[in-house]
């Protein structure tokens, strides 16, 4: 058994600002650091020719879903790899990294917008994950939360269309009108997951608390660091593939 993962509180990491004005949403942080081009580029070219922000904030939902791969089979414990750049860099990641990307390219763009978490139940996950994990609940599930005509909007850009269409599970819609937070039912209309416990909305990355939450709830999965053993994002979505369900038929989704 490895030593236990110790995680310090550093001044950059976000708190808890769910009754902040909307305004205090749109400056660059140390995790959102749209300040760097490549978040800039990727920001402005996605959101292609929208003129009102939510054309934009729906166009970035879709780039930012289907350009970076999900993959939950490394989960770094750099907080280097959590910036918007990295995730931009690096082209795959999971909920928490896509999610503050998203908030991270509206900020960029002057929408405000912040983060959120959620515990969550049968997430879309494979034997291998869930195995390592010792549970099919998930806790600090990511989303962005965006200010649209004159409402908070919330919305999961994370897990990609050739992923979901491999597990069999409709891809996340989102109009900018109503929350897109997660993939209710599979392609067959089976039940496939379910929100369990909100964890409440931030001004930034909660690294700490998300960190020092897992190094408890997953034991196995902290002493093999987090990691796998395979940083391919592509294998996530074929084991995915291989333990979805057909499409007709009883059972339940994974």
């Amino acid at each position: 058994m490895t030593e236990p993962l110790v995680f310090e509180k550093e001044p950059q990491d976000g708190v808890p600002a769910a009754d902040a004005e909307p305004s205090a949403f749109l400056a660059p942080t140390w995790y959102m650091d749209f300040e760097q081009p490549a978040v800039q580029d990727y920001a402005e070219r996605n959101a292609g020719d929208a003129e009102s922000d939510l054309g934009k904030a729906v166009n970035l939902f879709y780039a930012i879903r289907d350009d970076f791969l999900y993959s939950p089979y490394a989960i770094p414990i750099d907080r280097a790899e959590y910036r918007a750049s990295a995730l931009i860099r690096r082209g795959s990641g999971w909920c928490v990294q896509k999610s503050l990307a998203m908030v991270a390219c509206c900020r960029h763009l002057g929408i405000p917008a912040r983060v959120g978490y959620a515990d969550v139940k049968n997430h879309l996950t494979t034997p291998k994950l869930r195995d390592a994990m010792g549970t099919d609940i998930f806790s600090y599930h990511g989303y962005a939360d965006i200010w649209l005509e004159g409402q908070w909007v919330k919305a999961t850009p994370v897990f990609n269309r050739t992923l979901c269409e491999k597990a069999k599970v409709k891809p996340q819609e989102f109009d900018g009108r109503g929350d897109a937070l997660f993939q209710e039912y599979d392609a067959a209309g089976r039940r496939h997951m379910e929100y369990l416990k909100d964890r409440g909305i931030y001004s930034d990355l909660p690294f700490h608390e998300i960190m020092t939450d897992f190094a408890w709830r997953y034991p196995k999965y902290k002493e093999e660091q987090w990691n796998l053993g395979d940083s391919d994002p592509e294998s996530f979505a074929e084991d995915a593939a291989g333990h979805a369900q057909p499409e007709t038929g009883a059972g339940k989704a994974a």
